[in-house]
């Protein structure tokens, strides 16, 4: 506490157990006392053991990030995305009738628990499975878009993060010239690239959906966690399924797009935006661990963030990204 009497820890010190199983009662759950806190650094997440039921999945949503209305927007989508059979993991209705509670400042939502495995995106059938179902989340996606949830501007967002790390004093010295010298040139062949895509449209995305946010099991596959769902360009879900080399992200790239346009046509030209999204993604990343390091649970699982090794990293990955954003873009069947 401070002189004042203000507390001066983080929000989610208040978020004892007791208040978490407090807000579990009051949203309508006769729970058992089990809790179990699961991986997670943006939002508060927890398996809660449930009397005479399958366990939930709860999620407390980190205070002032997202607004009321924002948590309505994607837990909307994912109930349309539900009752359309596309294969997500939707909010739970509560005692309140709402997916979204409120407890002592914490909105918060419950799941139903699922489990499975990341898909092997290695193998090409799973990869064309990707892509329909991916190619069905899109067709509902762009049926109206989002009127609260953020959209996706590539360069001003570049710019934004990579200001934010600048300032942030957290850059070793001896680094300053390199960064300084290097974040022009990336943003303005992001800027190129962009330019290169020409107009697209955008559409109400996962936002978020690299294999981790993908379990398989027994053949049937299931999207979680919305939470970045957004206004954007569709390659957005597309892109972060493909790794390996050139070749191999060429044929990534052909395989689920084969699955995608079963259902879906796929504009061609949003293969210019892939290389400005694996910059923004770059420093966005970099920007998210300096904004959240106030939160003790990132000192506690990103300590490697604070050493000089990261950034001289940072640097050569970025420079390294600088040299893709000049390469040509990803070869699908020879095109150009």
């Amino acid at each position: 506490m401070s002189d004042t009497g203000e507390s001066t820890g983080h929000p989610y010190d208040a978020l004892t157990p007791d208040v978490l199983l407090d807000a579990m009662e009051d949203a309508g759950f006769v729970i058992n006392g089990r809790l179990f806190p699961l991986n997670s650094y943006e939002n508060r997440v927890y398996q809660v053991g449930i009397e005479d039921s399958p366990s939930v999945i709860a999620k407390f949503y980190r205070p002032d990030r997202w607004s009321r209305a924002q948590i309505a927007e994607e837990h909307d989508f994912s109930h349309e995305l539900e009752a359309a059979e596309v294969p997500v993991v939707a909010p739970m209705k509560l005692a309140n009738g709402d997916s979204i509670a409120e407890h002592q400042g914490f909105y918060f939502a419950v799941f139903p628990q699922r489990g499975g495995q990341a898909p092997d995106t290695s193998e090409p059938d799973m990869l064309w499975r990707l892509g329909q179902w991916l190619g069905q989340l899109h067709n509902l996606g762009a049926q109206r878009p989002f009127q609260e949830r953020p959209s996706m501007d590539l360069v001003a967002g570049a710019e934004k993060n990579a200001r934010y790390l600048t300032d942030s004093g957290l850059i070793p010295r001896d680094l300053r010239p390199a960064w300084d010298s290097l974040i022009p040139d990336l943003i303005s062949h992001c800027r190129a690239r962009v330019d290169e895509a020409g107009p697209v449209d955008t559409l109400r995305l996962h936002g978020d959906c690299h294999a981790g946010n993908i379990l398989v099991r027994d053949e049937h596959m299931l999207f979680v966690d919305m939470d970045d769902c957004r206004q954007g360009p569709a390659v957005q879900d597309l892109w972060l399924l493909l790794n390996g080399d050139e070749r191999e992200q060429s044929l990534q790239f052909s395989e689920l797009l084969e699955g995608y346009e079963t259902f879906r046509e796929f504009n061609r030209r949003e293969r210019f935006l892939i290389e400005p999204l694996r910059c923004y993604r770059q420093l966005s990343h970099a920007a998210w661990l300096a904004r959240r390091w106030d939160d003790p649970a990132f000192p506690k699982f990103f300590p490697w963030f604070a050493q000089p090794r990261f950034w001289s990293d940072q640097v050569l990955a970025l420079r390294e990204q600088l040299a893709a954003l000049q390469a040509s873009p990803i070869n699908l069947s020879g095109q150009y």
